[in-house]
């Protein structure tokens, strides 16, 4: 007869339990939420003019004496339930600000709009995955005495993918400096977009934003090399914003030349350092911008939202570049699950982290990320709508919005995180429940064709 585990033991004790029942409603009012946190309080709904007591909860009516709510973590190696609900956020989000809704008009979809994807320079050659890796046709070796080229074909999930060709000739320096400056260079890249559309039409600079408003919403992706590239989602408004019509001058083309010029041209210089000297950093050399078109010649709009989206959920664990917790010692970049490339990386920013010149940049505590310390998505504030809007939304769909005319004063200490083994089993289980539902109901709203609905 198979032993009980420890986490089948406390299922059982815990299904024996008198409000096990209340339990399981709590479990799946989070979704299943792999690391629930715990509160206890009370909240009490009062009508506005009268005082009059509306409806009152406490937690001591509930199983523990505590209510679950969502952890609400955006990365799937850390909740997957929770990953899923961003995930789908995003979807809305970016979509929002492609085709119309959420307070985003429909006309959106008509304007100006592009799909860039912007790179990271190289810092040293690194294995590659496809043909043949990098044949020479005369065999070279680099001041290390390592070979210049690989005649070897990897596979796309090769362990040498993306891993430098000499780990001495690599500039590892540059490669984490750039990453504590990308969020500066896309900044500059932005502001390069907006200078050279005024340029073409004649407008001074700074009367710019009288006639246009550029909007864009873009997310960070580790590429193998362990480097961070940006897609963006980019769109040419009024000077109003999505309700304003943009002016006749701005079209596509404009556009997209604007954003290949500015990507060449921009350039951010790091504080000069003894050790490192000045860089001067910029983006990549491949540049990508795809027109995004009503017409349907273009990439898709709801893809294009499903790409974004499926990258806000990796941390830098999930992709093999970095963890998803902070290292608080240097003994953490040695124990840390991640190739020697990546681990390199980290050493690096945990070394330039002691230098005065760069402690702005913070490296030490970003040395989980390689030095990368911007969201993995972000904005312009006329995009579309806001994840804090969207919350409210579910919110006001499941009913736990404040009614109009009433005022809620609330009382909550946090009693803790997590599950117990035997909790997390069945947690789990309801949360593949509940993905399994919506994936029925999605399966029934599509056409009888296959299409998208």
């Amino acid at each position: 007869m198979r032993q009980l585990s420890e986490a089948d033991r406390d299922a059982i004790r815990l299904a024996q339990a008198p409000q096990f029942r209340r339990w399981l409603e709590q479990v799946a009012a989070t979704g299943g939420c792999a690391h629930p946190v715990h509160l206890s309080g009370s909240a009490t709904t009062r009508d506005a003019a009268t005082g009059e007591v509306l409806h009152h909860y406490d937690t001591r009516d509930e199983p523990g004496e505590r209510l679950s709510v969502r952890c609400r973590n955006r990365r799937a190696t850390v909740c997957v339930p929770c990953s899923r609900l961003h995930a789908g956020d995003t979807f809305h989000l970016v979509r929002a600000g492609l085709l119309g809704g959420k307070t985003v008009p429909a006309t959106v979809r008509d304007r100006p709009r592009l799909f860039i994807t912007l790179t990271a320079p190289s810092f040293g050659p690194v294995h590659r995955a496809g043909d043949r890796c990098r044949p020479r046709r005369v065999r070279a070796e680099c001041e290390h005495s390592r070979p210049l080229g690989c005649g070897a074909v990897h596979g796309t999930n090769g362990s040498l993918v993306g891993q430098p060709l000499c780990v001495a000739c690599y500039d590892y320096p540059a490669h984490a400096l750039w990453h504590a400056h990308a969020g500066k260079l896309w900044d500059r890249f932005a502001v390069g977009v907006r200078r050279y559309l005024a340029s073409a039409v004649g407008l001074a600079q700074s009367r710019f934003p009288d006639h246009a408003r550029l909007s864009f919403a873009r997310v960070a992706e580790y590429q193998k090399r362990a480097a961070v590239h940006v897609h963006a989602v980019m769109r040419l408004d009024g000077p109003a914003g999505p309700d304003d019509e943009p002016p006749a001058w701005g079209t596509t083309e404009l556009m997209s030349d604007a954003v290949r010029a500015s990507a060449h041209r921009v350039v951010v210089r790091t504080a000069y350092s003894p050790a490192v000297g000045e860089l001067a950093l910029r983006w990549g050399v491949q540049v990508d911008a795809r027109p995004l078109r009503a017409d349907g010649l273009g990439p898709d709009d709801e893809a294009v939202a499903a790409y974004v989206a499926k990258y806000v959920t990796k941390g830098a664990g999930e992709t093999g570049a970095g963890t998803d917790y902070r290292l608080a010692t240097s003994d953490d970049i040695d124990a840390a699950p991640v190739a020697d490339h990546v681990r390199a990386l980290m050493r690096t920013c945990w070394n330039l982290g002691v230098l005065p010149e760069y402690g702005p940049l913070r490296l030490r505590a970003w040395a989980h990320t390689l030095g990368y310390r911007g969201h993995i998505l972000t904005k312009s504030r006329a995009y579309s709508t806001t994840y804090a809007a969207l919350r409210a939304d579910r919110a006001a769909h499941v009913g736990v919005e404040p009614e109009p005319g009433t005022v809620t004063e609330a009382h909550w200490r946090y009693m803790g995180s997590g599950y117990t083994p035997g909790a997390a089993l069945i947690a789990s289980g309801i949360a593949d429940d509940l993905a399994l539902s919506r994936e029925f109901a999605r399966d029934e709203m599509r056409p009888a064709g296959g299409g998208a609905a």
